[in-house]
Order: C-alpha cells, then sequence, then structure tokens
C-alpha cells in the first residue's frame, strides 16, 4: 500500500517537470524555436485551432521560423493570429509562406524572461510539494489506520521527503539552464 503511494506521488512530481518543460519551452530565447507558436491559437472558420495543426514549421536557420499553410485560405488568419501574440514578431507574409525573423533579445527583455522562467520554476517547485504534502496525507492515513506501523510511517515520510528534494533539485537544475539560455547573447 504504501509503495503505490510512493509511485503515485513519483508519477505526479515526472508530470510536474514535463509540465514545466512544456511550459519553458514557449519561451522565446534568442533563437528560433516552433515550440513559441504553441500558444498561439488562429480562428480557423470559426474554431480555435493551434497553428501546428494548419501548417508546416520548420527552422531553416536558427532565427527564422517559416510556416507554410496546408490551406492557402488560413494564411491571412495564421498571421492576424501572430501579429496579436505577445511573441513580439512581425510576421512577413509573401502569399504562399509567412517567414519569422526572430530579432534578437534586449537585454531589458532578457531579464523578464528570466523572471518567467524562475517563477515557472517555483510554480512547479509549489506543485512538487503539494503532491509531497497528499503523498504524506496518504501514509499517515495508512498509520491511523494501524495499516503500517508508526516505524514505517516514519521511514516511507523520509523516503517522500528525499525524493521530493530530488525533484525540487531537477526543477532548479531545468530552470538555470534555461536561465543561461535565455541570457546566452
Amino acid at each position: 500500500m504504501p509503495q503505490n503511494v510512493t509511485k503515485d506521488m513519483e508519477d505526479r512530481m515526472n508530470k510536474a517537470i514535463a509540465s514545466l518543460k512544456k511550459d519553458l519551452n514557449t519561451l522565446r530565447a534568442g533563437r528560433a524555436n516552433p515550440a513559441m507558436l504553441d500558444r498561439v491559437v488562429v480562428d480557423y472558420y470559426g474554431s480555435p485551432t493551434p497553428i501546428s495543426q494548419l501548417a508546416n514549421i520548420s527552422v531553416p536557420e536558427p532565427r527564422m521560423i517559416i510556416i507554410q499553410p496546408w490551406d492557402k485560405a488560413a494564411l491571412k488568419e495564421i498571421d492576424r493570429a501572430i501579429q496579436q501574440s505577445d511573441l513580439g514578431i512581425s510576421p512577413s507574409n509573401d502569399g504562399v509562406i509567412i517567414r519569422l525573423a526572430i530579432p534578437p533579445l534586449t537585454e531589458e527583455r532578457r531579464k523578464e524572461l528570466v523572471k518567467l522562467a524562475g517563477k515557472s520554476g517555483e510554480d512547479a517547485k509549489v506543485a512538487i510539494r503539494n503532491i509531497r504534502r497528499d503523498a504524506n496525507d496518504e501514509i499517515k492515513k495508512l498509520e491511523k489506520a494501524a495499516t503500517i506501523s508508526e516505524d514505517e510511517s516514519r521511514r516511507h515520510q523520509d523516503n517522500i521527503q528525499k525524493t521530493t528534494d530530488k525533484f525540487i533539485a531537477e526543477v532548479d537544475k531545468i530552470v538555470k539552464d534555461k536561465e543561461k539560455d535565455i541570457l546566452e547573447v
């Protein structure tokens, strides 16, 4: 029974890490990354649709993203959605494809992005700590129900804390790597 609690906890913590990585991928570092467009949603025939479902997205060079819609009628809508997004990039449209030239980040924008990365990391840590609390509560319930002894309960809580520390260290490393990536000129 306590093993199930630990396994469930680790699964949930891994999901928190995966969510953090996904969030950080959408942050714009100095170079082009198709994941930057994940948050951009196009109004395609009345329904909000992600760009990745409407077009082929490629990165031919480090500071350029090319979007090639499968339906040429969607070109203007994609263009408009990118302009209205918070990316801060002006698309150039030649009637067939859309080119996004990624300008170098200003020092001020880099600092802003580092703060956003730190906030995402902090949110992930909070999620991991909440998962730890839930796991500890489950172990305490098992102890109260006399399913496990007090010593076993203590041992499992120590293991839960060690696992939590490991995941929080991983979050710190991921955020630190992203910050380094953002600050790299």
